[in-house]
């Protein structure tokens, strides 16, 4: 991406170095535990759903102190760019409707952290917490992307952001509540279902985020959509499930299969509509 000369947004906290107790994750190792966590969370929005899966045993506490490298930084300029970007795509679409864009903040933590949603740890990915309106990112994903998922660069990385940002665009539209009160009432099926068009929508908000912000600043160079949907692809449901148990089960799908993700994603960087993204109405077969 080109993103010289471009401003950062100053609605970032820097959380790295603090201590939280977290609880003890029983029974995984490190790349278990980013397996199930990946399959249930990344780049979803609430910490509660990786959790399930996590025994609250004895508390460990992160207390190591935090030195910024050189490449720490340069990601936590990137960030605050993309983020300052995000703002101004985001204020612009909501202006032309009649409608007020208030940025989420972007909270930049290492290791753990405490949210309004609860505490979450580097394992559960990048989170956006619609109780204090803030998206939670640990840098550290960024470099696990590539040994993780095999997938990395940029645009990759601002996928990440933008996906977060769009779910905050999703409470501020009414979306997100909208889909937790109809997931309350329904069964495991529905409720995961209605999970995955949530975060379809998301993918497609990320979309049009990077088609205006191309529009605006020229921003995409050559492979930069290749690197957002080879993003989207290794973070399918269907493709994770595959490689952690050798099998699918589509009712378990929470976030997508790797073929709607690329699909939602596209959509939004080439049609730069946010009308378009309606994942609610057509039927669960046809996303």
């Amino acid at each position: 991406m080109q993103l010289d000369g471009r401003r950062k947004s100053t609605n970032v906290e820097d959380r790295r170095g603090r201590s939280m107790s977290a609880g003890k994750i029983g029974g995984l190792g490190l790349g278990g535990i980013i397996i199930v966590g990946i399959i249930t969370l990344l780049m979803g929005g609430n910490p509660a759903d990786v959790f399930q899966y996590i025994d609250t045993g004895s508390d460990i506490t992160t207390s190591a102190p935090y030195v910024e490298s050189a490449e720490d930084k340069e990601l936590f300029d990137f960030a605050s760019i993309i983020l300052a970007g995000t703002e101004d795509v985001w204020s612009e679409i909501f202006r032309k409707n009649n409608l007020t864009y208030t940025p989420p903040k972007l909270v930049i933590f290492n290791g753990s952290v405490q949210s309004g949603c609860g505490g979450a740890t580097s394992q559960s990915g990048p989170f956006y917490c619609s109780a204090d309106q803030c998206v939670y990112l640990d840098l550290s994903f960024f470099k696990d992307m590539q040994k993780q998922l095999g997938t990395s660069g940029d645009f990759a990385w601002a996928y990440v952001i933008s996906h977060e940002v769009g779910h905050h665009v999703q409470y501020l539209l009414g979306t997100l509540s909208e889909v937790h009160r109809q997931q309350a009432s329904s069964d495991k099926k529905l409720a995961n279902q209605l999970s995955v068009r949530l975060e379809l929508q998301a993918d497609f908000y990320a979309g049009i985020w990077g088609y205006h912000d191309n529009k605006n600043f020229n921003s995409l160079e050559d492979g930069d959509i290749e690197e957002g949907l080879n993003a989207a692809t290794a973070i399918g449901d269907d493709l994770l499930q595959k490689q952690a148990y050798g099998r699918t089960v589509p009712d378990s799908f929470t976030h997508g299969t790797s073929k709607q993700r690329t699909k939602w994603l596209k959509k939004g960087l080439t049609t730069g509509n946010p009308a378009l993204g309606d994942t609610f109405s057509p039927r669960y077969s046809d996303l």
